[in-house]
């Protein structure tokens, strides 16, 4: 019973911290890779669809994406979404191939960045706590309801801690491998 209550909370805090892993992905440090633009959706027909699946994504340069969408018209409405996408890029369409130019960060940017991606480690945090929380009070029920004895439930409760302890510390190293990603120049 504890032991399954220690694998579950182990596997979904697992999963936070890939999840942190993806979100930090998309948070740019200059470099163009097509995974900048994997959460952007188009309309397509009236439908919201993810823009790897109306249109090609490659590199073209260390600095330029280019898209080439599978229909014609699908052209102007992809430019619009990644104008709308808050990432700060400006699409030029040449055709039927629209190439998105990353700009250069600048240094005030990189703090901007910084700061947010700061933030996502901190919800990574939070919901590894939360995890741990929902143990806890699996281990207290079972207390409550004399399947385990007060000795296990602490034992149990220090060996969430401990392994909620070291996916915190996978957090703060994502964290200071991707400060150091966007600070560098």
């Amino acid at each position: 019973m504890i032991d399954e209550i220690k694998k579950d909370a182990q596997s979904r805090m697992a999963k936070s911290v890939s999840a942190l892993k993806q979100e930090m992905s998309k948070i740019r440090t200059g470099r163009a890779h097509t995974s900048l633009l994997d959460h952007i959706m188009v309309d397509y027909y009236g439908t919201n669809t993810p823009l790897k699946q109306v249109a090609n994504v490659t590199v073209e340069d260390s600095r330029t994406l280019n898209i080439t969408p599978w229909e014609k018209p699908m052209v102007a409405v992809i430019e619009k979404a990644i104008l709308t996408s808050n990432l700060g890029l400006n699409p030029a369409s040449a055709g039927t191939v629209i190439r998105v130019p990353m700009p250069p960060l600048t240094e005030e940017r990189r703090k901007d960045l910084v700061k947010v991606v700061r933030h996502e480690a901190e919800n990574g945090r939070v919901a590894i706590r939360n995890i741990r929380r929902d143990a806890n009070s699996d281990f207290k029920d079972l207390l409550k309801e004399k399947e385990i004895s007060e000795d296990d439930e602490h034992r149990a409760q220090d060996d969430i801690q401990k392994i909620t302890d070291k996916f915190i510390a996978d957090v703060d190293k994502v964290l200071k491998d991707k400060e150091v990603e966007l600070m560098e120049v």
